[in-house]
């Protein structure tokens, strides 16, 4: 089971601060991939959403490295998408 991470809670890039309001995550064998939703409220992105695909170690540390998710585990972020409604619409918008 993933470990929970509290949303919103804040997310600071060098363009702007803002909330990550909505993720899907789950663990995986290497592991724990995430969705997020982002929505920003200070600096050069305020008043924009964006979605961060990313992932944390299996001990819960964020990582700056690219997500990579294999083809068997597609349908675990998916179910994991389910939980989080407006994520899963700016997705469905990026495949449709």
């Amino acid at each position: 089971m993933v470990k929970e991470r509290k949303v919103p809670r804040p997310v600071t890039l060098h363009f702007g601060e803002g909330l990550v309001v909505e993720e899907a995550a789950y663990d995986g064998e290497h592991h724990s991939p995430a969705i997020q939703l982002i929505e920003f409220s200070e600096g050069d992105a305020a008043g924009e959403r964006s979605v961060r695909f990313c992932y944390y170690s299996r001990d819960g540390r964020f990582q700056r490295s690219p997500l990579m998710i294999s083809e068997g585990e597609i349908d675990e972020m998916r179910t994991a998408l389910e939980a989080a409604p407006k994520l899963r619409e700016l997705l469905r918008r990026l495949v449709e």
